[in-house]
């Protein structure tokens, strides 16, 4: 289980640096992986809450320890995202493990029913290339300061800081605005489903000697982290977000699925989450010695 939310860093030695630059530092989110749900959420309660070096940190909220107990799901709607009607490249077998996770959650009560991002992906990929430049290229800009340090860095980071080199303020205010018409629309999506799904991944897991993926399913790449497309909607919205097992391939490969939450509904993601777990119970949990 893995789950992604909005957090309030510890006051370090570089807590100066940090309250400086979290006023725009909100794309990647950082939250605790774990076993099970109830650990993931008693992780999460540590890390989570209000501090004074986080402007943006969310003050009070629900108990995270609410994972626990019963969840009635008969009510719950959840919007299918799948592969945004054929915009994502998958790997065969993904959707389809997919498909069994949601059938679960319709045995738990849950009304499943496809849904539309209502926004073109296109844009909303486009805007969060500029936001990735821009933040990882602030980041990394002080080790470039000295010229030797070039050869430590790695050529997906000098990519980044040299794309950013021409990215005009303008350009990121233009990526700002398309980010708040793309919350927007997630938030319409909301008046319509209580939890939206997406596959975890667009490929089976591949062997660590491998860069990454140069293509999916036929389709080139066009940057070193296309194959992960599918991962920055509910980030780039500021969504919580929680990752479940859905099953293996042929080769005994796992896939998950994620399970994205209204803004600040993290209680709730959990306790669907919790839900989910206690039916698939410790099944998904080992790898078979000949997935069927």
């Amino acid at each position: 289980m893995e789950q992604r939310l909005r957090h309030a860093p510890q006051p370090g030695p570089r807590a100066d640096v940090a309250a400086q630059d979290v006023w725009v530092s909100q794309l990647a989110t950082e939250g605790p992986m774990g076993r099970s749900v109830r650990d993931v959420a008693r992780l999460l309660q540590t890390q989570a809450g209000w501090s004074p070096n986080t402007p943006l940190s969310i003050a009070g909220g629900a108990d995270q320890t609410s994972a626990g107990g019963t969840f009635d799901l008969r009510s719950e709607r959840i919007g299918w995202l799948g592969d945004l009607n054929g915009y994502l490249a998958m790997e065969p077998g993904i959707l389809d493990a997919c498909a069994s996770g949601l059938q679960r959650l319709q045995a738990l009560g849950c009304a499943v029913e496809p849904a539309r991002l209502g926004t073109p992906p296109e844009r909303v990929w486009d805007a969060w290339l500029v936001w990735r430049r821009v933040l990882v290229a602030s980041r990394i800009a002080p080790f470039f300061l000295q010229p030797a340090n070039r050869a430590q860095i790695k050529p997906e980071a000098q990519w980044e800081h040299a794309q950013a080199e021409g990215c005009s303020a303008n350009q990121f205010l233009a990526a700002s605005v398309a980010r708040t018409s793309f919350y927007q629309q997630m938030l319409q999506l909301f008046e319509q489903h209580d939890f939206l799904a997406l596959p975890t991944a667009q490929v089976w897991p591949f062997d660590a000697a491998q860069r990454r993926p140069k293509e999916i399913a036929g389709r080139a790449m066009d940057t070193y982290h296309r194959w992960m497309e599918v991962v920055i909607y509910a980030t780039f919205a500021g969504l919580p977000c929680i990752s479940v097992p859905v099953g293996f391939n042929d080769a005994g490969l796992p896939m998950g699925m994620q399970l994205i939450g209204k803004p600040q509904d993290d209680a709730g993601v959990l306790r669907l989450a919790q839900a989910y777990e206690q039916l698939i119970g410790d099944w998904l949990a080992v790898r078979p010695s000949s997935a069927t």
